[in-house]
């Protein structure tokens, strides 16, 4: 198994301000803090900015369904080899 590049993470015991509100709200839709989302969590505006935009992608205007949207990220991501 090849080792993982190691990424700083803030942890949601020690969020504050931006980071914390982000937080709040991946715990909301998701029940969790997904690792995707952890790994933003140095850059609380990356993090705001990334989510606004994966929302327009996923849950926005287009002509493919929502579930030809995440099909289309399942396999990019298992090609890419990402596992979050």
């Amino acid at each position: 198994m090849a080792l993982m590049p190691h990424i700083h993470q803030i942890p949601l015991s020690e969020a504050t301000g931006l980071l914390k509100e982000e937080f709040d709200k991946a715990l909301k839709r998701a029940g969790r803090i997904w690792h995707i989302v952890g790994i933003m969590s140095v850059n609380p505006k990356a993090m705001r900015d990334s989510m606004a935009f994966y929302r327009t992608i996923m849950m926005g205007e287009s002509p493919l369904t929502r579930v030809q949207r995440e099909m289309l990220a399942i396999v990019v991501s298992s090609e890419n080899h990402c596992f979050y």
